[in-house]
């Protein structure tokens, strides 16, 4: 009995494995910085909604942080 030769595996690998695989890398390496940017997000608009009482819009105002601010490092 005799085997039958296998074809050569090529040294390279194929563009669609190779973009498969640069694009699951990109994806695992973003995901925690996009999940903790939209938790910063959510909790700010439920925390701002439901321990203050005020409407979600006004959360993300940018006179609402400034007057934060400028409570937070008022002088006296």
């Amino acid at each position: 009995m005799t085997a039958s030769p296998r074809p050569a595996r090529s040294a390279s690998r194929s563009f669609g494995r190779t973009f498969g695989r640069i694009v699951w890398t990109t994806f695992k390496i973003l995901i925690v910085p996009i999940l903790c940017i939209l938790a910063l997000i959510l909790g700010l608009a439920a925390g701002y909604a439901v321990l203050g009482g005020r409407p979600v819009s006004e959360a993300f105002e940018v006179q609402t942080w400034k007057h934060l601010y400028d409570l937070v490092f008022a002088d006296g």
